[in-house]
């Protein structure tokens, strides 16, 4: 039996595949083509194109830069309107905006004690000149008597100095009266000038004090455009004075006008300088606030014009690319 079982087990012929050896060698295989295809790839990574750029040939040409600036639409001149007496303000009959013509009452303070100085004038002017009446027919009757020999001379100069000082006080109670009547008249605030209200200071039941602004008027006639301007800029010369004024909302709207005051002190808010263009014949579409652009052109000047793109830096200066034409080598040259 045992010899059966013996025999009946052969060795592995030569042919019989080994199955412990194809999955290695097909893991092997996997592996090198894999390492083979990333070799290829990091190889054309390592391959860079060439940078494609586009070069200018430049030289020195006129060039006359245009500088705009934004502005402002204001009146040539400002008032401001006060009280000339003191007193609670009563009634304010226009607001801010409003279009006024000259002799317009805008406010009135409370006369009453306007009113009251008033009648006291007259009452002193009532009195002086009734002594004034006394002390003239008390002259003549000692100036009758005089020529008749029935009174003295002393009597006469004395009748002649009161009727001096009676006059005088007349004179002084006539004054008191037209100053009075004048402080009763200043209770009213009138315009001086057709203009537009821009601002006001008080309200009404507001105790006022005499000069103390009460209303801001931009006369009518011609308007300045304001600009606040670099320094640097104001230093340059332009090539016409004719600065072109153009609405910043409609272009259309366009008008020329003339540098007419250049702040002598810079603003030291702001640091800039301000510059008033006079308008003579503004246009109906730039009110008074309109913001608009001034245009002025400089004086033309040798330089050499360049893309913005083409500026760089090098060590922390500008600086552009410059080609040789010989070696098409390039180099960063500071400009």
């Amino acid at each position: 039996m045992s010899s059966n079982a013996t025999s009946s087990v052969s060795p592995p012929s030569a042919k019989t595949p080994n199955l412990l050896s194809c999955p290695a060698a097909s893991i092997l295989a996997c592996t090198a083509l894999a390492l083979l295809a990333g070799c290829q790839k990091q190889e054309a990574a390592e391959k860079k194109l060439p940078v494609m750029v586009r070069t200018e040939t430049v030289a020195m040409a006129d060039y006359a830069p245009r500088t705009s600036l934004t502005g402002v639409i204001a009146a040539r001149t400002l008032n401001n309107l006060s009280f000339r007496v003191g007193g609670r303000v009563a009634e304010r009959l226009v607001d801010v905006g409003q279009h006024i013509d000259q002799g317009t009452v805008l406010a009135r303070i409370d006369p009453q004690e306007q009113e009251s100085d008033l009648r006291s004038a007259q009452a002193d002017l009532d009195a002086a000149q009734a002594q004034l009446t006394q002390a003239a027919a008390t002259f003549e009757r000692q100036k009758t008597l005089l020529a008749q020999g029935f009174t003295t001379r002393r009597d006469y100069d004395a009748a002649d100095q009161a009727l001096k000082v009676a006059q005088g006080s007349v004179d002084a109670a006539r004054s008191a009266f037209a100053n009075a009547q004048q402080n009763l008249s200043f209770t009213e605030l009138k315009a001086g000038a057709a203009g537009v209200i821009t601002a006001r200071q008080v309200e009404t039941g507001q105790v006022v004090q005499a000069a103390q602004t009460v209303f801001t008027v931009a006369e009518d006639g011609d308007r300045d455009a304001v600009f606040n301007v670099q320094e640097t800029l104001v230093a340059k010369t332009p090539a016409s004075p004719a600065v072109t004024i153009t609405l910043l909302s409609d272009p259309q709207v366009r008008a020329t006008g003339k540098v007419r005051e250049i702040s002598p002190a810079v603003d030291p808010a702001s640091g800039s300088i301000r510059v008033k263009v006079a308008i003579p014949d503004t246009p109906a579409g730039m009110p008074l606030g309109a913001a608009v652009i001034g245009s002025v052109g400089a004086k033309p000047a040798k330089a050499i014009l360049l893309p913005w793109q083409a500026l760089t830096s090098s060590a922390g200066k500008p600086a552009v690319w410059i080609v040789d034409p010989a070696t098409k080598a390039v180099t960063a040259a500071p400009v």
